[in-house]
């Protein structure tokens, strides 16, 4: 994989940092949209400033305005991915949530990951990959994943656990997803993932059958 190509910094080019303005905010909001949907299309391989900018239908300059470089942006538009996985998920757990079990809402994520349209998997499973292909660079792609997915496994969990134990099992939730996610990226064996899937079901209906 290729990492993203580094087209210098606002501190190197000498460019000035969008202040904050309703107005810059509203701009950038509107360029990170543009490079995020260019990247579910297109994915990360030859990612850099230039083609960022012309998806966005301006120039590298303009981004470096508003962003603190290649790097900075790649980083924002995964989150933006992320949180439509996220959204994707939530969508699944919502019929009935009140009421829920938490392997049934586990049950019902997995099937929107296995529902996700291809151009957003294959971005996130790329981001994974470079994040361990090239951690010195690329660390927080991996840590700021497991920081937006975590709260949600937890909110997940019944409300009388402890924080430890919410906290616990949501780890082995996203740990055991992320595995699956590479399993079926490098056997495309959906039906022995399933199995997998079912196993950890019957586990987290185990989990929650015991009392605190």
């Amino acid at each position: 994989m290729t990492a993203p190509a580094d087209d210098g910094s606002p501190e190197r080019a000498g460019y000035r940092r969008s202040a904050g303005s309703p107005r810059g905010e509203a701009r950038r909001r509107e360029l990170l949209d543009r490079v995020t949907d260019d990247l579910a299309v297109n994915g990360l391989v030859d990612f850099s400033l230039r083609r960022a900018a012309r998806a966005a239908g301006t120039t590298h300059k303009v981004l470096l305005y508003h962003f603190d470089g290649a790097e900075d942006l790649l980083r924002q538009a995964i989150g933006r991915l992320r949180e439509r996985r996220i959204g994707n998920a939530l969508a699944a757990t919502a019929v009935g949530a009140s009421t829920r079990t938490l392997s049934a809402q586990v049950r019902a994520v997995w099937a929107s990951l296995m529902a996700e349209e291809p151009g957003l998997r294959r971005v996130l499973d790329q981001a994974i990959g470079l994040a361990m292909y090239d951690p010195d660079r690329h660390a927080e792609l991996g840590s700021e994943a497991s920081a937006q997915y975590l709260p949600v496994l937890t909110s997940f969990c019944p409300e009388h656990w402890s924080d430890r134990r919410k906290r616990a099992v949501a780890e082995m939730i996203l740990a055991s997803l992320r595995g699956f996610l590479l399993e079926r990226l490098i056997s495309g064996d959906v039906e022995r993932l399933g199995a997998g899937v079912d196993a950890l079901i019957r586990m987290l209906e185990r989990e929650e059958a015991v009392d605190e």
